[in-house]
C-alpha cells in the first residue's frame, strides 16, 4: 500500500514523503495514528501544494536568518564579572546572558539558539556560534573581562 508521511518515522522516512508499506501496517498502525494518509490522487495533489508552501516559507526564513546573521558578524559583546584566582569567573558567563546582553545592542536571539556546551567560566575571548535555522549559523564574538 502507498502512503504518504505525515509525520517523521525512523524506520520509515520523512515527513511528507511517499512510502510503500504493507497493508496491515499501515491499516492496523499508521492510518489510525494519523501518522499517514492513503496515497490517493487528492493526496498527493495535496501534498505537491504543501511542499510548494513548506518550500517558499522556508526560503523566508533562511532569508532571515541570512541576515540576522550578517548582523550578528557586526557585533562584539564585552559582559564583566568577577574575577578570583588565576582568572577564573567566580560565576560564569551562560547562555542567557549572551542573550540579554545581545538584546541590548538590538539584536534579539532566543537563548536556546545559542550553542554553548558549557557555560564560560574563564576571561577571554570567544566566538559563540549562533544556530538561527538549519542552514544558517552565526557567530557572535564575546570577550569576558574583569569587573572593575
Amino acid at each position: 500500500m502507498k502512503i504518504i508521511l505525515r509525520e517523521d518515522i525512523h524506520t520509515l522516512g520523512r515527513s511528507g514523503e511517499m512510502v510503500e508499506v504493507r497493508d496491515g501496517y499501515a491499516r492496523n498502525y499508521l492510518l489510525p495514528k494519523k501518522l499517514a494518509v492513503v496515497a490517493s490522487e487528492k493526496n498527493i495533489r495535496q501534498l505537491e501544494h504543501d511542499r510548494r508552501v513548506i518550500a517558499a516559507h522556508q526560503a523566508k526564513m533562511r532569508a532571515s536568518a541570512t541576515a540576522i546573521a550578517q548582523k550578528l558578524e557586526q557585533v562584539a559583546l564585552t559582559i564583566a564579572r568577577k574575577v578570583g584566582d588565576q582568572d577564573k569567573l567566580y560565576g560564569s558567563v551562560t547562555a542567557l546572558d549572551i542573550a540579554d546582553a545581545l538584546s541590548e545592542k538590538g539584536v534579539r536571539i532566543d537563548r536556546r539558539a545559542l550553542v554553548m556546551p558549557e557555560p564560560i567560566k574563564a576571561i577571554g575571548q570567544f566566538e559563540i556560534d549562533v544556530r538561527l535555522h538549519h542552514d544558517v549559523t552565526g557567530k557572535v564574538k564575546l570577550e569576558v573581562v574583569a569587573e572593575a
